[in-house]
């Protein structure tokens, strides 16, 4: 097969393969895919149901304990640094736009995206994964790794 050819072939499996992890299409096939990413899907569907649940009221307290900090924003234009739930909830916001809040609330758990460098809600507005809590990474906890405008 001539060089180009093998080329073209690596691109669209890669291609396709990236699309299975994309294109679940229901609670089972998510299930999966984040079984065989991150070991269990529970931690990630309780985390996505319960973010779906604290934007949709308002509950700036409740997303500002689902944030791994510290945490870069974009503020007004500028790169901000927020390093704790306080700083969160004086800009949340501003951090969560109508944009941002638009993404969430549209969101159905079943056509979450998933890859090996976590989860993402509607356009790679909102980022989550699994944060190690130990050094040996035995324990994790998932928050909210970014957040995009």
């Amino acid at each position: 097969m001539p060089k180009l050819n093998r080329m073209l072939f690596a691109a669209l499996f890669i291609g396709l393969a990236g699309a299975t992890v994309a294109g679940a299409q229901s609670a089972k096939e998510m299930n999966q895919t984040l079984d065989e990413l991150y070991g269990a899907h529970a931690p990630y569907q309780t985390f996505f149901d319960k973010l779906k649940k604290a934007v949709a009221e308002n509950d700036k307290q409740a997303v500002a304990s689902m944030i791994e900090y510290p945490f870069k924003a974009r503020i007004n234009g500028k790169a901000v640094t927020i390093r704790d739930a306080a700083h969160f909830e004086t800009d949340y916001d501003k951090v969560f736009t109508a944009k941002v809040k638009k993404a969430v609330s549209k969101q159905t758990y079943a056509t979450l995206f998933a890859n090996w460098q976590g989860v993402m809600i509607g356009d790679g507005e909102v980022w989550f994964g699994g944060i190690c809590d130990d050094d040996a990474c035995e324990q994790q906890t998932v928050r909210i790794i970014a957040v995009n405008d």
